[in-house]
C-alpha cells in the first residue's frame, strides 16, 4: 500500500512564511483544509485585533464608557472570547469583571449595587464574564435566589438598562449559543486536560441535568430584557474560533472610530453566526 505524503523537517525549514509552507503542503497534494482554517482564524484575528487597539484608544481619547456582557451556558466559551479582545489591549483602560458569589453584606443590598461600581469609567472598556444577569437563569436555576427577588429583578433590569443608555454608557450583550452534545464535549475535554480542570464545577455538572430548566429562563430573560435600547446579541458558539471572529467584527461595527475604513477585513459580523434575538427565531440552545 501507497504511503499518503508528508511534510518533512527539511520543508519546515525551507519555508520561511506560511504561504511558503501552504506551497509545499500543496505540492506534496497534502489535504490542507484544517492548515487553511487555522491559518485564516490567525490572520483575521490579527487583522481584527489591530483594529481593537484603534479602537480602544478612540474609545480613551473620546471619554466613551463601554460595557461588553458575556454570557451563556457553562463552556459556552465567554472566556475565551474575552481573552481574544484583551490579549493586545492597553491594561490601563480595560478591565474584566468575573464577581465571585454576593457576601453576606452584599446579599443584604440592593442587587445592582456591586455590579454599578464595576461600571466602566470615561475613556474605558469593562468586559463582564458573567453579570447581572447571573439572577435571571443561573440563580433561579440552581435555588441560588428566592421567587420573590427574581420577579424583582426581572422588573427592574430593563429600567435599570434604560438609565444606563441615557447616561451614555454603551452596553452590549452577547448570549453564546452551544448544543447540548457540544456542551457535554467541552465539560468532557476540561475534565481531560490539567490545564482546565479548575474551570470545571458542580455547577456545571447540573448543567447538562437541568438543560431544559436553563432554556426555560434563558427564554424568560431573552422576552423580557431584549430591548430596542439594548438587544441581546445570539451568539452561534459551536465553532469556537469563527464565534471569536464574529464576536469581535460586530463591536467594531458599533462604532465609528478614527481610521476604520483602513480595516485590512471586513467589520461587517456574519448574520448567520450573529444575530439579534427574535422570539421565532430558531436557536441552537
Amino acid at each position: 500500500m501507497e504511503e499518503s505524503p508528508k511534510l518533512t523537517m527539511e520543508d519546515f525549514e525551507k519555508a520561511s512564511s506560511n504561504n511558503e509552507l501552504l506551497q509545499i503542503i500543496k505540492q506534496k497534494n497534502i489535504s490542507i483544509d484544517k492548515v487553511h482554517k487555522k491559518i485564516f482564524y490567525e490572520e483575521e484575528l490579527r487583522r481584527l485585533q489591530i483594529e481593537l487597539v484603534k479602537l480602544q484608544q478612540w474609545i480613551s481619547k473620546n471619554k466613551k464608557r463601554v460595557a461588553i456582557i458575556f454570557e451563556g451556558r457553562d463552556a459556552a466559551g465567554k472566556g475565551g472570547n474575552i481573552r481574544r479582545f484583551t490579549e493586545h489591549l492597553n491594561p490601563r483602560s480595560i478591565r474584566l469583571v468575573a464577581l465571585t458569589k454576593p457576601t453576606e453584606v452584599e446579599k443584604g443590598q440592593w442587587y445592582f449595587r456591586r455590579y454599578i461600581k464595576k461600571l466602566p469609567d470615561p475613556g474605558e472598556m469593562v468586559f463582564f464574564d458573567r453579570s447581572w444577569y447571573n439572577r435571571a437563569v443561573v440563580e433561579p436555576v440552581m435555588g441560588f435566589c428566592a421567587e420573590s427577588q427574581y420577579k424583582k429583578f426581572m422588573v427592574q433590569v430593563p429600567e435599570f438598562e434604560h438609565m444606563l443608555y441615557e447616561d451614555g454608557t454603551v452596553l452590549i450583550k452577547f448570549w453564546f449559543s452551544i448544543s447540548k452534545d457540544e456542551q457535554l464535549a467541552r465539560f468532557k475535554a476540561r475534565l481531560e486536560t490539567p490545564l482546565k480542570r479548575w474551570k470545571f464545577s458542580p455547577v456545571d455538572r447540573k448543567g447538562q441535568e437541568l438543560w431544559n430548566k436553563y432554556s426555560y429562563f434563558k427564554e424568560q430573560m431573552f422576552s423580557k430584557t431584549h430591548t430596542s435600547y439594548s438587544p441581546w446579541i445570539i451568539v452561534k458558539a459551536n465553532d469556537k474560533k469563527i464565534a471569536r471572529l464574529e464576536c469581535i467584527r460586530y463591536v467594531l461595527s458599533q462604532f465609528e472610530y478614527d481610521g476604520k475604513d483602513e480595516a485590512l477585513t471586513t467589520l461587517f459580523p456574519d448574520p448567520n453566526i450573529i444575530m439579534r434575538y427574535y422570539r421565532s427565531s430558531n436557536q441552537i440552545d
